[in-house]
């Protein structure tokens, strides 16, 4: 007699969309938005760079930690259960950070929405490939609809930090983390009562085992990637402040950035699908390490905006090319553990970066050193990546 069929989910696209909403917080507005509000926390606070890098060095560590911890809590608690919990971490997060200046616990805060943001996003991209699978046709491209929910959260956030910030003066950052909770409250209640089932589209089967030795060349590419585009996300809009742009040009560029985000299941749609090893993603990270160096050529309107839209469309594919480069070499058991191996060293990578970069900037006295820094070990990455095979998939 043989077993029934695994039920498929009526509406792929639809659950996939209410999933993008867990990095949606977590990463658009619970770890991006930070460099909106950094300009004027570090005013109203007297931060050093090093120290305003330091906050997303935390911030980092727990990102790093909350994907070690992801595969377990998935056993444990199942996909659905856990994007939620985490999510709702991330909201707290939120709170805590326009309650006090006090550094300790804006640290505290910063490490919460890094650990809930990395396991919502560790269960959730698990799950949108499992969702993704049941229409292979369609796979890359429904997963693309995942990636681009950092994206709504930083278009959120690029409309409604400057503009906060300039109405209410200087100051008032933690009136915009008030506003950015409270956009993430709403943004989250689809998420909480919309039926998710965790085993839509596959068989729930028995972890599978997952080596690290066979792809250390491509997770050495993914760590220099989270080192590197870390400097560019942190501290672009104080490069774009310091270069005299006000409330209007700082939400454009930063609006611009998450909105190339929706371009991306269309710009890289053959990219993504190519199952030749580490080769999508090389070719990923050489156009964002192009759009991280073109401010270094000046600070026209146009070159700002090309490189706010070239590293924006490049920027979530490099993500979404790493669950594509798992699921293309792994059986789908082998995939949580898969792409929180991934997270792990992207977390590496930009658990170094913020403060490294920010000490850069402190001992040379210029942004230009962090956004070279940040270009070159994007370059890097893209050639790691393009070292790695492909790897004989074991069902």
């Amino acid at each position: 007699m043989h077993a029934p069929a695994p039920k498929l989910p009526a509406h792929p696209a639809r659950l996939i969309l209410i999933l993008s909403l867990a990095p949606t917080v977590g990463l658009g507005i619970g770890r991006f938005a930070y460099a909106l509000v950094l300009p004027d926390m570090r005013d109203a606070l007297a931060w050093s760079y090093s120290a305003a890098g330091f906050m997303n060095t935390v911030n980092a560590a727990g990102y790093l930690a909350g994907a070690l911890m992801a595969a377990r809590l998935i056993r444990r608690y199942g996909l659905s259960a856990t994007i939620r919990w985490s999510t709702l971490a991330c909201l707290l997060s939120l709170a805590l950070s326009a309650i006090s200046g006090n550094f300790i616990i804006l640290s505290l805060a910063r490490l919460l929405v890094g650990i809930g943001a990395a396991i919502a996003f560790v269960a959730g991209a698990a799950l949108a490939a499992k969702i993704a699978q049941s229409r292979p046709a369609r796979a890359n491209f429904l997963l693309s609809l995942f990636y681009a929910g950092p994206g709504l959260g930083i278009v959120a956030s690029g409309l409604i930090a400057p503009f906060v910030l300039q109405g209410f003066g200087p100051g008032s950052w933690w009136i915009v983390w008030w506003v950015l909770t409270g956009l993430s409250v709403v943004l989250t209640i689809p998420l909480l009562l919309v039926p998710i089932d965790s085993d839509a589209g596959l068989d729930e089967t028995a972890p599978a085992p997952f080596a690290i030795r066979p792809i250390l060349i491509y997770l050495v590419g993914y760590f220099l990637f989270g080192a590197g585009y870390i400097a560019y996300m942190t501290f672009m809009i104080a490069y774009v402040r310091d270069a005299g742009g006000g409330a209007m040009a700082q939400s454009a560029f930063w609006s611009l950035i998450g909105l190339s985000a929706f371009a991306t299941p269309w710009v890289w749609r053959l990219v993504l699908a190519l199952d030749r090893g580490g080769l999508s993603t090389a070719i990923v990270l050489g156009v964002n390490a192009l759009g991280a160096g073109l401010p270094l050529f000046g600070h026209s309107t146009l070159l700002l905006t090309v490189s706010a839209l070239v590293f924006g469309v490049a920027f979530f594919a490099v993500v979404g090319s790493t669950t594509a480069f798992v699921r293309f070499n792994y059986p789908p058991a082998a995939w949580p553990k898969g792409i929180a191996a991934m997270t792990v060293a992207f977390g590496i990578g930009q658990t170094l970066g913020p403060t490294a970069v920010g000490a850069v900037t402190d001992t040379f006295g210029s942004l230009a050193y962090a956004l070279n820094v940040s270009a070159a070990l994007l370059v890097l990455g893209a050639v790691a990546a393009a070292l790695q095979g492909r790897l004989a998939r074991k069902s």
